[in-house]
């Protein structure tokens, strides 16, 4: 398991109506494009990160065994109690009462928690384990800046 312990910031509350934050079309991440071509909409970060907000919980992600699926210690991980873990996701789940964040595989009838750092040795689901997904993760919110 990881060293540092995943902490649950709690469900997410209703937003108080906001006005929408300004999203633009696609920006370029590779080669530089005209300006002139990004059109304005207006969204939420509700609208966007959220399908069902009675289950959405943030979780603040502790350890280092996800970052090479982008996650980080001290990240908020987006949590869906009501979505159905699917081959391939990245989950919450319980193992031995204890909550951690990996990559849910299923193959050959097996279940299997993948840390994103091979550093970590992989979670091989057995009965003794008392596993039990707790949600799916759905986005990850990361400072990109120092401020």
């Amino acid at each position: 398991m990881d060293s540092h312990k995943i902490q649950i910031i709690g469900l997410l509350a209703p937003s108080p109506q906001k006005p929408p934050i300004p999203m633009f079309s696609e920006v370029a991440c590779g080669f530089p494009s005209p300006a002139e071509e990004f059109s304005e909409e207006l969204a939420s970060l509700d609208d966007i990160a959220i399908s069902a907000p009675a289950a959405t919980f943030l979780v603040r992600a502790g350890g280092d065994s996800m970052v090479g699926a982008g996650i980080y210690p001290r990240d908020i991980i987006v949590v869906d109690r009501s979505k159905t873990a699917k081959n391939r996701d990245i989950v919450l789940a319980v193992v031995h009462g204890e909550f951690t964040c990996k990559r849910f595989l299923r193959s050959r009838g097996q279940i299997i928690l993948r840390a994103e750092n091979p550093s970590y040795a992989d979670i091989v689901i057995s009965e003794e384990h008392g596993f039990f997904v707790w949600g799916v993760c759905t986005f990850n919110l990361h400072r990109l800046s120092a401020c």
